[in-house]
């Protein structure tokens, strides 16, 4: 009976180990995976911050960081690896290289976090002889300008002169007599330039016609005349006229149409075409038919 005694108040003094109700949550609530992150990330980020605010609050300290954060960005920058010291410009003459080196003003040698070569690059497309370029930075600190010409294919003429168009419309450069460049044909009228490509279309199909044809004339920003020595015209029509002038050189050539005294040739209306004569042609004509006594 004494040991039965002496063992149960020894259960009674024994410590219970199940933690406390607030204890087991507070444990379960450390366990949650945003509360871990916040303790191992969040609390050092939130005391960094606010010591650093502290410490920028002074207006002295600020100066100073902002001073060392330039000269530690300057003493990179100025790095001889980091220096461009030479300009290089390829793929054009002299007279559009010269252009080039004026509108990119650089004064070396110059560091190339200093350099906007998108900007660079705008500035050379801008210039009228200027198809595209290329601008990079090539080892040893050069600056390469790789620049690719328009090429002429059309003289226009307006009312502003002569200049040269590429195969798109696009300005090449002013022209001061015709005969700098003979072999290009020759446009003529207001917003010729708009439609170029149209008028290299025109003069491939009036190749059969050689050297009689003397140029395009745009009327009224609507539609083309070719012009021929003699002074005879081909009109043509708003829509497709390509198709029209190959009409009028096929049927010249079975029958001699341009040969003859033809002032004009209308094809604005493809369903009706006209001819119309030279003055020289109808009174000849008028002649044979009083001889005829008014007949035909």
């Amino acid at each position: 009976m004494r040991a039965l005694k002496s063992s149960g108040r020894v259960k009674e003094n024994r410590a219970d180990p199940a933690p406390s109700r607030l204890r087991y949550r507070i444990q379960r609530w450390m366990l949650t995976p945003g509360i871990r992150f916040g303790l191992k990330f969040g609390v050092p980020l939130c005391l960094l911050t606010a010591g650093g605010l502290a410490f920028l609050a002074d207006e002295a300290r600020r100066d100073m960081v902002i001073s060392t954060a330039q000269s530690i960005r300057m003493s990179i920058e100025q790095r001889p690896e980091f220096m461009v010291n030479v300009l290089a410009i390829d793929g054009v003459g002299s007279s559009v290289a010269q252009d080039v080196r004026e509108v990119v003003p650089i004064d070396f040698p110059i560091s190339s976090f200093d350099l906007d070569l998108a900007q660079i690059r705008e500035e050379i497309e801008g210039l009228d002889p200027v198809k595209s370029a290329d601008v990079r930075i090539r080892p040893g600190g050069v600056l390469q300008i790789d620049v690719k010409e328009r090429s002429p294919a059309l003289i226009w003429r307006s009312h502003e002169g002569l200049a040269l168009l590429d195969e798109t419309g696009a300005h090449v450069a002013e022209l001061g007599q015709r005969a700098m460049h003979p072999d290009l044909p020759l446009i003529a009228g207001e917003a010729a330039d708009l439609v170029a490509e149209e008028a290299l279309q025109l003069v491939a199909a009036a190749r059969p016609l050689g050297d009689r044809m003397r140029g395009l004339v745009r009327i009224g920003e609507r539609r083309w005349d070719v012009v021929l020595d003699r002074g005879q015209r081909i009109m043509l029509p708003v829509k497709d006229p390509v198709p029209a002038l190959e009409r009028v050189i096929v049927v010249s050539e079975v029958q001699d149409l341009l040969e003859r005294d033809v002032a004009a040739v209308d094809m604005r209306l493809g369903q009706r075409p006209t001819v119309r004569m030279t003055k020289n042609a109808v009174e000849s004509w008028w002649r044979i038919r009083e001889l005829n006594g008014g007949g035909l």
